[in-house]
Order: structure tokens, then sequence, then C-alpha cells
């Protein structure tokens, strides 16, 4: 698991509403922050309906990791100043879901759960993919 400090002035911004895609095509899914810490740690999360939020990767300024269930050949974020774009390659069905960008502190590894005062009813993207 993995704790981090996350100072009050600290904020994600995601766009709202439906993102529209068809089955194979790419998206890129927006989220721009504002911290003062210097090597910010950015977090996607991915939920279906009746679901937990489960953790897709995190970005950081130099790297970043995928959980070993989302693949590094369909999943991939680059953290680019103060944005952390989600970009998902060949959708598939199974990729329709709400999903979440988050800013550190954050819960990962093999927690089953998030903590739901992370997440802001402003801060969701819908994927819908037909």
């Amino acid at each position: 698991m993995l704790f981090s400090l996350c100072k009050g002035e600290d904020k994600v911004m995601q766009p709202s509403g439906d993102v529209p895609a068809a089955e194979g095509d790419s998206v890129t899914l927006n989220c721009t922050f504002e911290t003062s810490v210097s090597y910010p740690y950015l977090f996607w999360y991915k939920q279906h309906e009746n679901s937990s939020p489960g953790y897709i990767l995190q970005g950081e300024k130099k790297s970043g990791q995928n959980s070993p269930k989302f693949s590094k050949d369909r999943f991939g974020a680059e953290l680019k100043d103060k944005s952390v774009p989600l970009k998902i390659q060949k959708l598939e069905l199974s990729d329709s879901a709400v999903y979440y960008c988050a800013l550190q502190p954050t819960v990962t590894g093999n927690s089953s759960t998030v903590d739901e005062n992370l997440w802001s009813k402003d801060n969701t993207i819908l994927l819908y993919i037909h």
C-alpha cells in the first residue's frame, strides 16, 4: 500500500459526461491537476456499475506502472506538466465504465476498496463503447 501527503490546495479536474467511442477505436481521457508537490503521483481507476473502482495505473514524472490486469499495449498514461491523459487503444465492450483520475494520496496494491472521500461527482468520465 502507498499513502502520501496531499495538501488542501491540490486539485484534480476531469471533464464530466459521456465519451462515446466505437469498438476497436482508441480514445484519450483527459485529466488535469494542480499541486504544490514537485514530483506528483497520479492514478487512474476504472469502475463498472455496482463494483468498486479498480486500479489501472499510476503515472509519475518519468515513468508509470500498470496494474497486471491492464496491458501496457492497450492502457497508457504519461504525466505531462499538469495533465495525465489516459489513452486506451483497441477498445473492447468491457472498457465501457466510469474512469477516475486521482492525485496522491490514494491506495494501490492489493486493496479492493478506495476511500470514497477521494471521489468527487465532478471527477468522472463515462466511456461508452458501442
